[in-house]
């Protein structure tokens, strides 16, 4: 998959209907998420759907990101049990 070509308005009011388990990968590509969970908290680095690169800082324990990402990146990632929402 391209990066951006699954970039979608998603509807903010409209909750998950997935979701799966995410192992921070340098390689793999994830489909397009609604948000990521994030289980024990730290830094996430991530590609946006939108092939921006960012890295969230300081994300607290049990918070919900509500971004469409890529790929969670191994490099640049100290957060843990790191669910994707679909």
């Amino acid at each position: 998959m391209a990066y951006g070509a699954a970039y979608r308005d998603a509807d903010a009011t409209v909750s998950a209907y997935n979701a799966k388990d995410v192992t921070p990968n340098d390689v793999t590509a994830l489909a397009v998420t609604r948000g990521l969970y994030i289980g024990t908290g730290g830094t996430v680095h991530v590609t946006m759907a939108y092939k921006t690169e960012v890295t969230f800082a300081n994300v607290p324990d049990g918070s919900i990101l509500p971004v469409q990402v890529v790929k969670v990146w191994a490099a640049g990632t100290s957060a843990s049990d790191i669910i994707a929402l679909y």
